[in-house]
């Protein structure tokens, strides 16, 4: 086979920046390192793209053997191509951000990676440039979600508007009011209301929500400018 003369080579990686809401806290799912350099340090999941893989279907995989998710939102973010980024051979790293529902997969973790969830305001020191990736990704995230409704892929199937609410706050580091939050996100209309309700975090409990899925995909722009001018948060 034909190759190109006089050119190095290097290695194409890929990280899943893999992002989950308990409730209370935005949190990321890190792995301790197994092998040099920087060995049992705090790292996101990666792994590098083998011959016959696109760098899409890469990141699945490397999720998938991580968490046995398939399906999950997905998106790539960025190429981090620093010549020294990683101490042992020019790599570049292809990176994508996972939004998933802790509570209903936290169960189906690999342990031979010791992943943990940890919060995002208690993020420790990751290995080469894992944490501009995962601040990268906030930023994206942030922006995508003022325009998209895309958070509530972190969320169980039933939830309040508190609980939507506490997410948002959560991802933006900020405090909504009630009142208009909860207006402003009924009048999407993407929200099925059903006849139960969540009584353990008040006496009078919060009616629960789900997700009209076909109104989900047929109004995807529901939410622009639902939390801010979106160009700001770029």
């Amino acid at each position: 086979m034909t190759r190109y003369t006089g050119q190095s080579r290097m290695l194409v990686a890929v990280d899943c920046i893999i992002f989950g809401f308990d409730g209370e806290a935005l949190k990321l799912l890190l792995i301790k390192r197994g092998f040099e350099p920087q060995k049992n340090k705090w790292s996101l999941m990666g792994g590098f793209v083998q011959p016959s893989e696109s760098f899409e279907s890469a990141a699945a995989r490397v999720l998938n053997k991580l968490t046995g998710l398939e399906g999950v939102y997905m998106e790539q973010l960025f190429a981090f191509g620093e010549p020294d980024r990683d101490p042992v051979e020019r790599t570049i790293s292809i990176t994508y951000f996972a939004l998933i529902d802790i509570n209903q997969y936290k169960l189906q973790l690999n342990d031979e990676y010791h992943a943990e969830w940890i919060s995002l305001d208690k993020l420790p020191s990751l290995i080469f440039d894992h944490t501009d990736m995962v601040r990268m990704a906030q930023e994206k995230l942030r922006y995508k979600a003022a325009i998209h409704p895309i958070l509530f892929e972190l969320l169980p199937l039933k939830f309040t508007i508190p609980q939507l609410q506490l997410l948002y706050e959560a991802v933006y580091d900020v405090t909504f009011d009630k009142r208009n939050f909860s207006r402003k996100v009924l009048s999407t209309g993407l929200l099925i209301k059903q006849k139960d309700k969540d009584r353990l975090s008040s006496k009078r409990g919060a009616f629960y929500f789900k997700l009209d899925k076909r109104k989900y995909n047929a109004k995807f722009n529901a939410f622009l400018n639902f939390v801010t001018d979106p160009g700001n948060l770029r």
